[in-house]
């Protein structure tokens, strides 16, 4: 069954149902539980199920001290909840001391926490819909260090949160840390080329004019899905570090070493999880351009751009890049939204249909796994 033309009837029957369903979004979230809402509103309008939103405020409010509390402003009793954060969100500030403070990862997580702490007890399943995992770059221990996102899901599991959702984890084996929590790693492989096609509609797929490079050895198998989804060929690029120094917390890059066909006269598409300072994914585009790479288009579902734009708009003027896609799960600045090289893939809808497959304890077998709907896709091209 395709998840996409899925009758509204199945998800909003009272008959499977577990619960009423319930949203909350932590501060910071509030946006794209928006969108979500507005789906689910609309699929149980569609059945004679009138609901203005299934949105519960809540707040984070603080003392003068700095420190917080959670707040839910309606009754959660018996409803199956579905809490939103966005560990990403750095535009959230509260003050302190008279300082403007923006909202760390580390304070976002303590947010979903308090918000949980607020339901705990009274709703009838806690699940949370994690935009990009917390700690998740941290995804394994190195001498000695922390394991902070190993730690965070067992802390999450041990406070009775049954499910989470979470997108394109940097390493999804992080969920072996909680072995008997149900844990779904959703990858936006479909809506990314949909809103691809969309923009850039003259693109050709065909393994001649097209193929995709992976940026290095840890971001091979997402390029190597498009790959095969697409039918094209495959390259990748491995960094030689440097292992004696450290850098802004990592060892820095000797040199970008290429493996594959050559890409003369090819579109060339980089999939990668995030895109920080962005230095990486451009050094890597250059190497394509020496190597005579017609377009270049850079992929991340995180498009953090934690340096700024001017690397990029630079980059795009000098025609490195071509274009990058993003998504809306994680914040995205009003500037970098206007840009004309950046395209918003937009994964509400797709979010939606967990939360509504979630509530009826429906299988997301099929919305995990959106191959039938990516040969659809390239089938109507035609």
């Amino acid at each position: 069954m395709s998840y996409d033309s899925v009758n509204p009837q199945v998800f909003f029957s009272r008959d499977t149902q577990i619960a009423e369903l319930a949203l909350i979004a932590c501060p910071g979230a509030e946006e794209l539980t928006g969108l979500i809402d507005r789906y689910l509103v609309s699929w149980a309008k569609e059945v004679g199920y009138e609901k203005e939103s299934f949105i519960i405020p809540c707040d984070c409010p603080r003392f003068q001290s700095g420190d917080a509390k959670g707040l839910v402003k309606q009754s959660v009793r018996g409803d199956d909840i579905y809490i939103v954060v966005d560990p990403g969100n750095y535009s959230v500030t509260y003050k302190l001391f008279g300082y403007d403070n923006h909202l760390s990862p580390d304070d976002h997580f303590a947010n979903l926490k308090r918000i949980i702490q607020a339901v705990a007890g009274k709703a009838h399943r806690v699940s949370v819909i994690m935009t990009s995992l917390y700690g998740g770059r941290q995804h394994r221990r190195m001498v000695r260090e922390s394991l902070d996102c190993a730690v965070a899901l067992q802390e999450l599991q041990a406070m009775g949160v049954k499910n989470i959702v979470t997108f394109d984890a940097h390493d999804p084996r992080l969920q072996n840390a909680v072995p008997l929590m149900s844990f779904d790693n959703v990858m936006p492989t479909y809506q990314v080329l949909k809103t691809l096609l969309k923009r850039m509609p003259d693109i050709d797929f065909n393994k001649d004019n097209f193929m995709v490079i992976s940026p290095d050895e840890g971001a091979i198998n997402r390029n190597m899905y498009f790959s095969s989804v697409l039918g094209c060929n495959l390259g990748m690029f491995y960094k030689r570090r440097d292992y004696t120094r450290v850098v802004n917390g990592r060892n820095p890059i000797v040199a970008q070493e290429y493996l594959g066909e050559s890409v003369d006269g090819k579109t060339v598409f980089i999939a990668d999880d995030i895109i920080a300072s962005g230095e990486s994914m451009l050094e890597v585009a250059r190497e394509l351009k020496k190597r005579g790479a017609a377009r270049i288009i850079a992929d991340a579902t995180f498009p953090l751009f934690t340096s700024g734009l001017a690397k990029f708009d630079a980059a795009y003027e000098e025609g490195v890049i071509s274009a990058v896609v993003g998504t809306n799960v994680t914040y995205r600045t009003p500037e970098l939204l206007e840009r004309p090289w950046y395209f918003d893939a937009d994964l509400s809808k797709y979010t939606a249909y967990f939360i509504a497959a979630m509530n009826h304890e429906m299988s997301i077998s099929s919305i995990c796994d959106p191959i039938k709907k990516i040969q659809n896709l390239l089938a109507s091209r035609g």
